[in-house]
């Protein structure tokens, strides 16, 4: 997603400088208007407000709190907001390691899939302090439709573990009605519409097809593990993350499911 937020911010007026691990998207970068270059060092040193969008938390906390990090070469009141998907205890985990440096922190991770980001349709849900937030707002409303503060620190990663819990709870009991409306012989491209407009209405139903389910295992890891930080048993996503995991291969193909 992190190319078309590149546009929409340097559309939306911002001075946008990149850096990624690939070398090689460089010219795609600066297609989109933006500065490309090759160390956090130089991002460090000229821009205000960091927006984080890696893979897992793991390469989050090496960008941040490694060796040669980007925390501490950060400028006092800069502000640093991660779009990516990771743990709320990370996020607060982070948010402490700033403190000291003066770098405000904001949980900022997105819903609704890649053909939200093209369109500039993005769901932001931050998680910061008021004023934090509101420092923020206006980088995150140049890609996203709607943005909203669910809490304190950690609060909008909660928010988006919860947000994949349901996602691919939907996404399993999908599967599994259409499957058996198929085996009683109905045409389900008929069905789901009908279904899009009843009380079985949902996102994924919505963009049946279009799922690739490429980060369903590290989602549903997250989820179990807030579970086991709280000492709260959710059996049905525990079962859904093996559904998933055996959906995947053969995902939309009803007439294989169940069988």
């Amino acid at each position: 997603m992190g190319t078309p937020i590149i546009g929409h911010l340097v559309k939306a007026g911002f001075s946008v400088l990149v850096y990624d691990v690939d070398p090689a998207k460089r010219d795609l970068v600066v297609g989109k208007g933006a500065g490309f270059v090759m160390d956090t060092g130089e991002i460090a040193r000229q821009c205000d407000t960091v927006l984080v969008c890696v893979g897992y938390e793991e390469q989050l906390n090496e960008l941040m709190l490694g060796d040669g990090g980007m925390l501490g070469r950060l400028p006092q009141g800069s502000l640093v907001a991660v779009l990516s998907t990771v743990s709320a205890s990370g996020m607060k985990q982070l948010h402490a390691a700033a403190e000291p440096h003066g770098v405000d922190v904001v949980d900022a991770p997105v819903c609704r899939g890649s053909w939200a980001a093209d369109a500039g349709e993005l769901l932001s849900l931050l998680g910061g302090s008021e004023g934090a937030v509101a420092k923020f707002t206006p980088v995150a409303e140049a890609y996203s439709s709607d943005v909203v503060r669910i809490g304190d620190i950690g609060a909008g990663q909660v928010g988006k573990a919860i947000n994949n819990l349901i996602l691919w709870a939907c996404l399993v009991t999908n599967h599994e009605g259409l499957a058996l409306a198929q085996r009683f012989g109905v045409d389900i491209d008929k069905l789901r519409p009908a279904l899009q407009m009843s009380s079985a209405a949902n996102h994924a139903l919505d963009n049946w097809g279009n799922q690739t389910m490429a980060w369903f295992e590290d989602d549903m890891k997250i989820v179990q593990d807030m579970a086991v930080e709280v000492g709260i048993s959710l059996p049905q996503s525990a079962l859904n993350r093996e559904i998933c995991r055996a959906i995947k291969p053969r995902r939309y193909q009803v007439d294989k499911y169940g069988v």
